[in-house]
């Protein structure tokens, strides 16, 4: 993942504000972090939904955001730069996924989660992250460390509703 600038002309464009997380992942330091840092706030509205339009908001999140960060990465001429970030807002609301309570615990809880398994990579999310190619290949790894994190949050409230 090289992080070689973004020209602030690139910006103008709508596709590629988008893709790195409306200026998120310019930060010249952890910009997967500050892009999932960005993702809480739209996080917040879109927990006020019921389950099913919330995944219908996710769905077309990521397919565009499969374009847009393809999009961004050919304009850059680099595959997964660190700056496209639209990847972690994807990730991260998956994470999210019928979160029991909106709290800044459960948020936070999801956060640390989302980021652990978003750096950290297990199988098979490293896999995806280095075998698959293109728009698809950058948002993949993501949607798999969100599901991960997913898991953990889910079975994090199932162990404290037994308290």
């Amino acid at each position: 993942m090289a992080n070689k600038p973004i020209p602030p002309a690139l910006l103008l464009d709508p596709r590629h504000f988008l893709s790195v997380g409306f200026g998120s992942g310019l930060s010249p330091y952890a910009p997967g972090t500050m892009g999932t840092l960005a993702a809480i706030p739209p996080y917040l509205l879109l927990s006020q939904l019921e389950l099913l339009p919330y995944l219908a908001i996710l769905m077309v999140g990521f397919v565009i955001g499969v374009y847009l960060c393809g999009f961004t990465s050919h304009a850059l001429g680099v595959h997964d730069h660190g700056g496209i970030v639209w990847d972690e807002f994807i990730g991260f609301w998956i994470t999210m996924i019928a979160v029991p309570i909106v709290n800044w615990q459960w948020v936070l809880a999801g956060f640390v989660l989302f980021r652990f398994f978003d750096i950290v990579k297990p199988w098979p999310v490293k896999l995806a992250d280095k075998g698959i190619g293109g728009g698809f290949g950058i948002m993949v790894d993501d949607v798999l460390a969100g599901i991960y994190a997913l898991g953990c949050m889910h079975g994090l409230n199932w162990i404290l509703m037994r308290f």
